[in-house]
């Protein structure tokens, strides 16, 4: 496969699943530790693997995504994300070149170490590399933000996305910070309005997603 392109200042929506259907998030504490690492690896700072900063500190807190302004240390903007039992999805933009293929092998090679470690398993973890699609539009990033924060809901695991703690929804509709200052690419400003777009969708991306269970 051909070298991947990834310029400063442009848009992708970034995903990965598991071998095989793999329930790889299937608890809150594996959840939780692939949100520190998405955090960690962010930084530009970093001279030591995520394990042996954990091993070496005090661990606080989960850190969390959170769509915000781009800062000085950081290789990548958070515009949304999702973490589903088998697989992930994030729209982010990278702030540096070249920076986003490094991010995500850190990431899963990470995340991969941590749960075979755990599990006692060997062997790879995620079905092939990340898929990686470039948004080009304000209208493509609004409907993949949608897409992704509607997730949880397409797969029964809620009824409401909001109900879905591993997602950056809840900020997106809590926050009016998010759409009023930090995401200003999304056209839709006010949180009750994106609501509503969102859930507009509801049903049809459940119907179909069965279609493509029947067909894939």
């Amino acid at each position: 496969m051909g070298k991947r392109s990834f310029p400063a200042g442009a848009y992708f929506h970034v995903y990965n699943k598991s071998i095989e259907g793999f329930r790889i998030f299937q608890n809150t504490t594996n959840i939780h530790r692939f949100l520190d690492i998405l955090v960690y690896y962010n930084s530009l700072d970093i001279t030591i693997s995520y394990a042996h900063y954990r091993r070496s500190k005090n661990h606080g807190p989960t850190c969390i995504p959170t769509p915000s302004v781009p800062s000085n240390n950081m290789g990548v903007r958070y515009i949304a994300y999702c973490i589903m039992p088998t697989h992930y999805h994030l729209l982010i933009q990278p702030l540096k070149d070249l920076f986003i293929s490094k991010y995500i092998n850190d990431i899963e090679n990470s995340y991969t170490r941590f749960l075979n470690t755990k599990i006692d398993r060997k062997g790879p973890l995620w079905v092939s590399r990340f898929s990686c699609k470039r948004v080009n539009t304000q209208e493509q990033m609004l409907h993949i933000s949608r897409y992704i924060h509607l997730n949880p809901v397409t797969d029964y695991i809620v009824d409401k996305p909001e109900d879905w703690e591993f997602s950056s929804y809840s900020a997106y509709i809590n926050n009016p910070d998010i759409l009023g200052k930090y995401v200003t690419e999304l056209s839709i400003k006010d949180p009750a309005e994106y609501k509503g777009f969102v859930l507009n969708r509801k049903d049809y991306q459940r119907r179909l997603g069965l279609i493509k269970k029947f067909i894939t």
